[in-house]
């Protein structure tokens, strides 16, 4: 005979996989709401179909849906994304070059997630944020190979300073 403090801890851990099985299936991107973003630069509007708003999401939502994104980036290649955050940007010796961060925190702010981000056609530092600033930023999630791994970015479509 089993004891008690078993039987609870099996159906606890069975229920605990059947959410996680029902969070796994489909793509929970369909739910979240479309945007339409600015194009910064020449006062231009662009009307772009943002596939994931992050923007929209509260602190644990979208500390989870970075780190969702973060853990199966091939299911996002592709698609634009809005994010909103701290701008942050930091210099890497063995490639000599700054790179540029949106950083998302939990909410309790104890944890932070970021996207890195490139700004095609602009110059750093003129062109980009102070470190520490709030930012909004649109772009399309992507990937590329540096010193022999693969990374994953966002190319700016916008970015809002807030």
């Amino acid at each position: 005979m089993r004891s008690p403090q078993k039987i609870i801890f099996l159906i606890t851990v069975c229920a605990g996989v059947i959410c996680l099985s029902a969070c796994g299936s489909g793509s929970n991107t369909d739910l979240l709401p479309e945007s339409k973003s600015e194009t910064s630069g020449a006062n231009e509007e662009t009307h772009k179909k943002v596939d994931v708003d992050l923007s929209v999401l509260s602190g644990t939502m979208v500390y989870a849906e970075v780190y969702r994104i973060m853990s199966a980036p091939s299911d996002y290649v592709g698609k634009t994304i809005k994010i909103k955050g701290t701008y942050n940007a930091s210099y890497y010796s063995p490639t000599q070059k700054y790179y540029s961060y949106v950083l998302v925190a939990d909410a309790t702010a104890c944890c932070a997630q970021g996207f890195e981000f490139e700004w095609t056609g602009k110059s750093y530092p003129e062109d980009y944020p102070e470190n520490g600033e709030t930012i909004e930023v649109v772009g399309v999630f992507g990937s590329y190979d540096e010193l022999g791994l693969t990374y994953y970015s966002l190319t700016v479509d916008s970015l809002k300073i807030l």
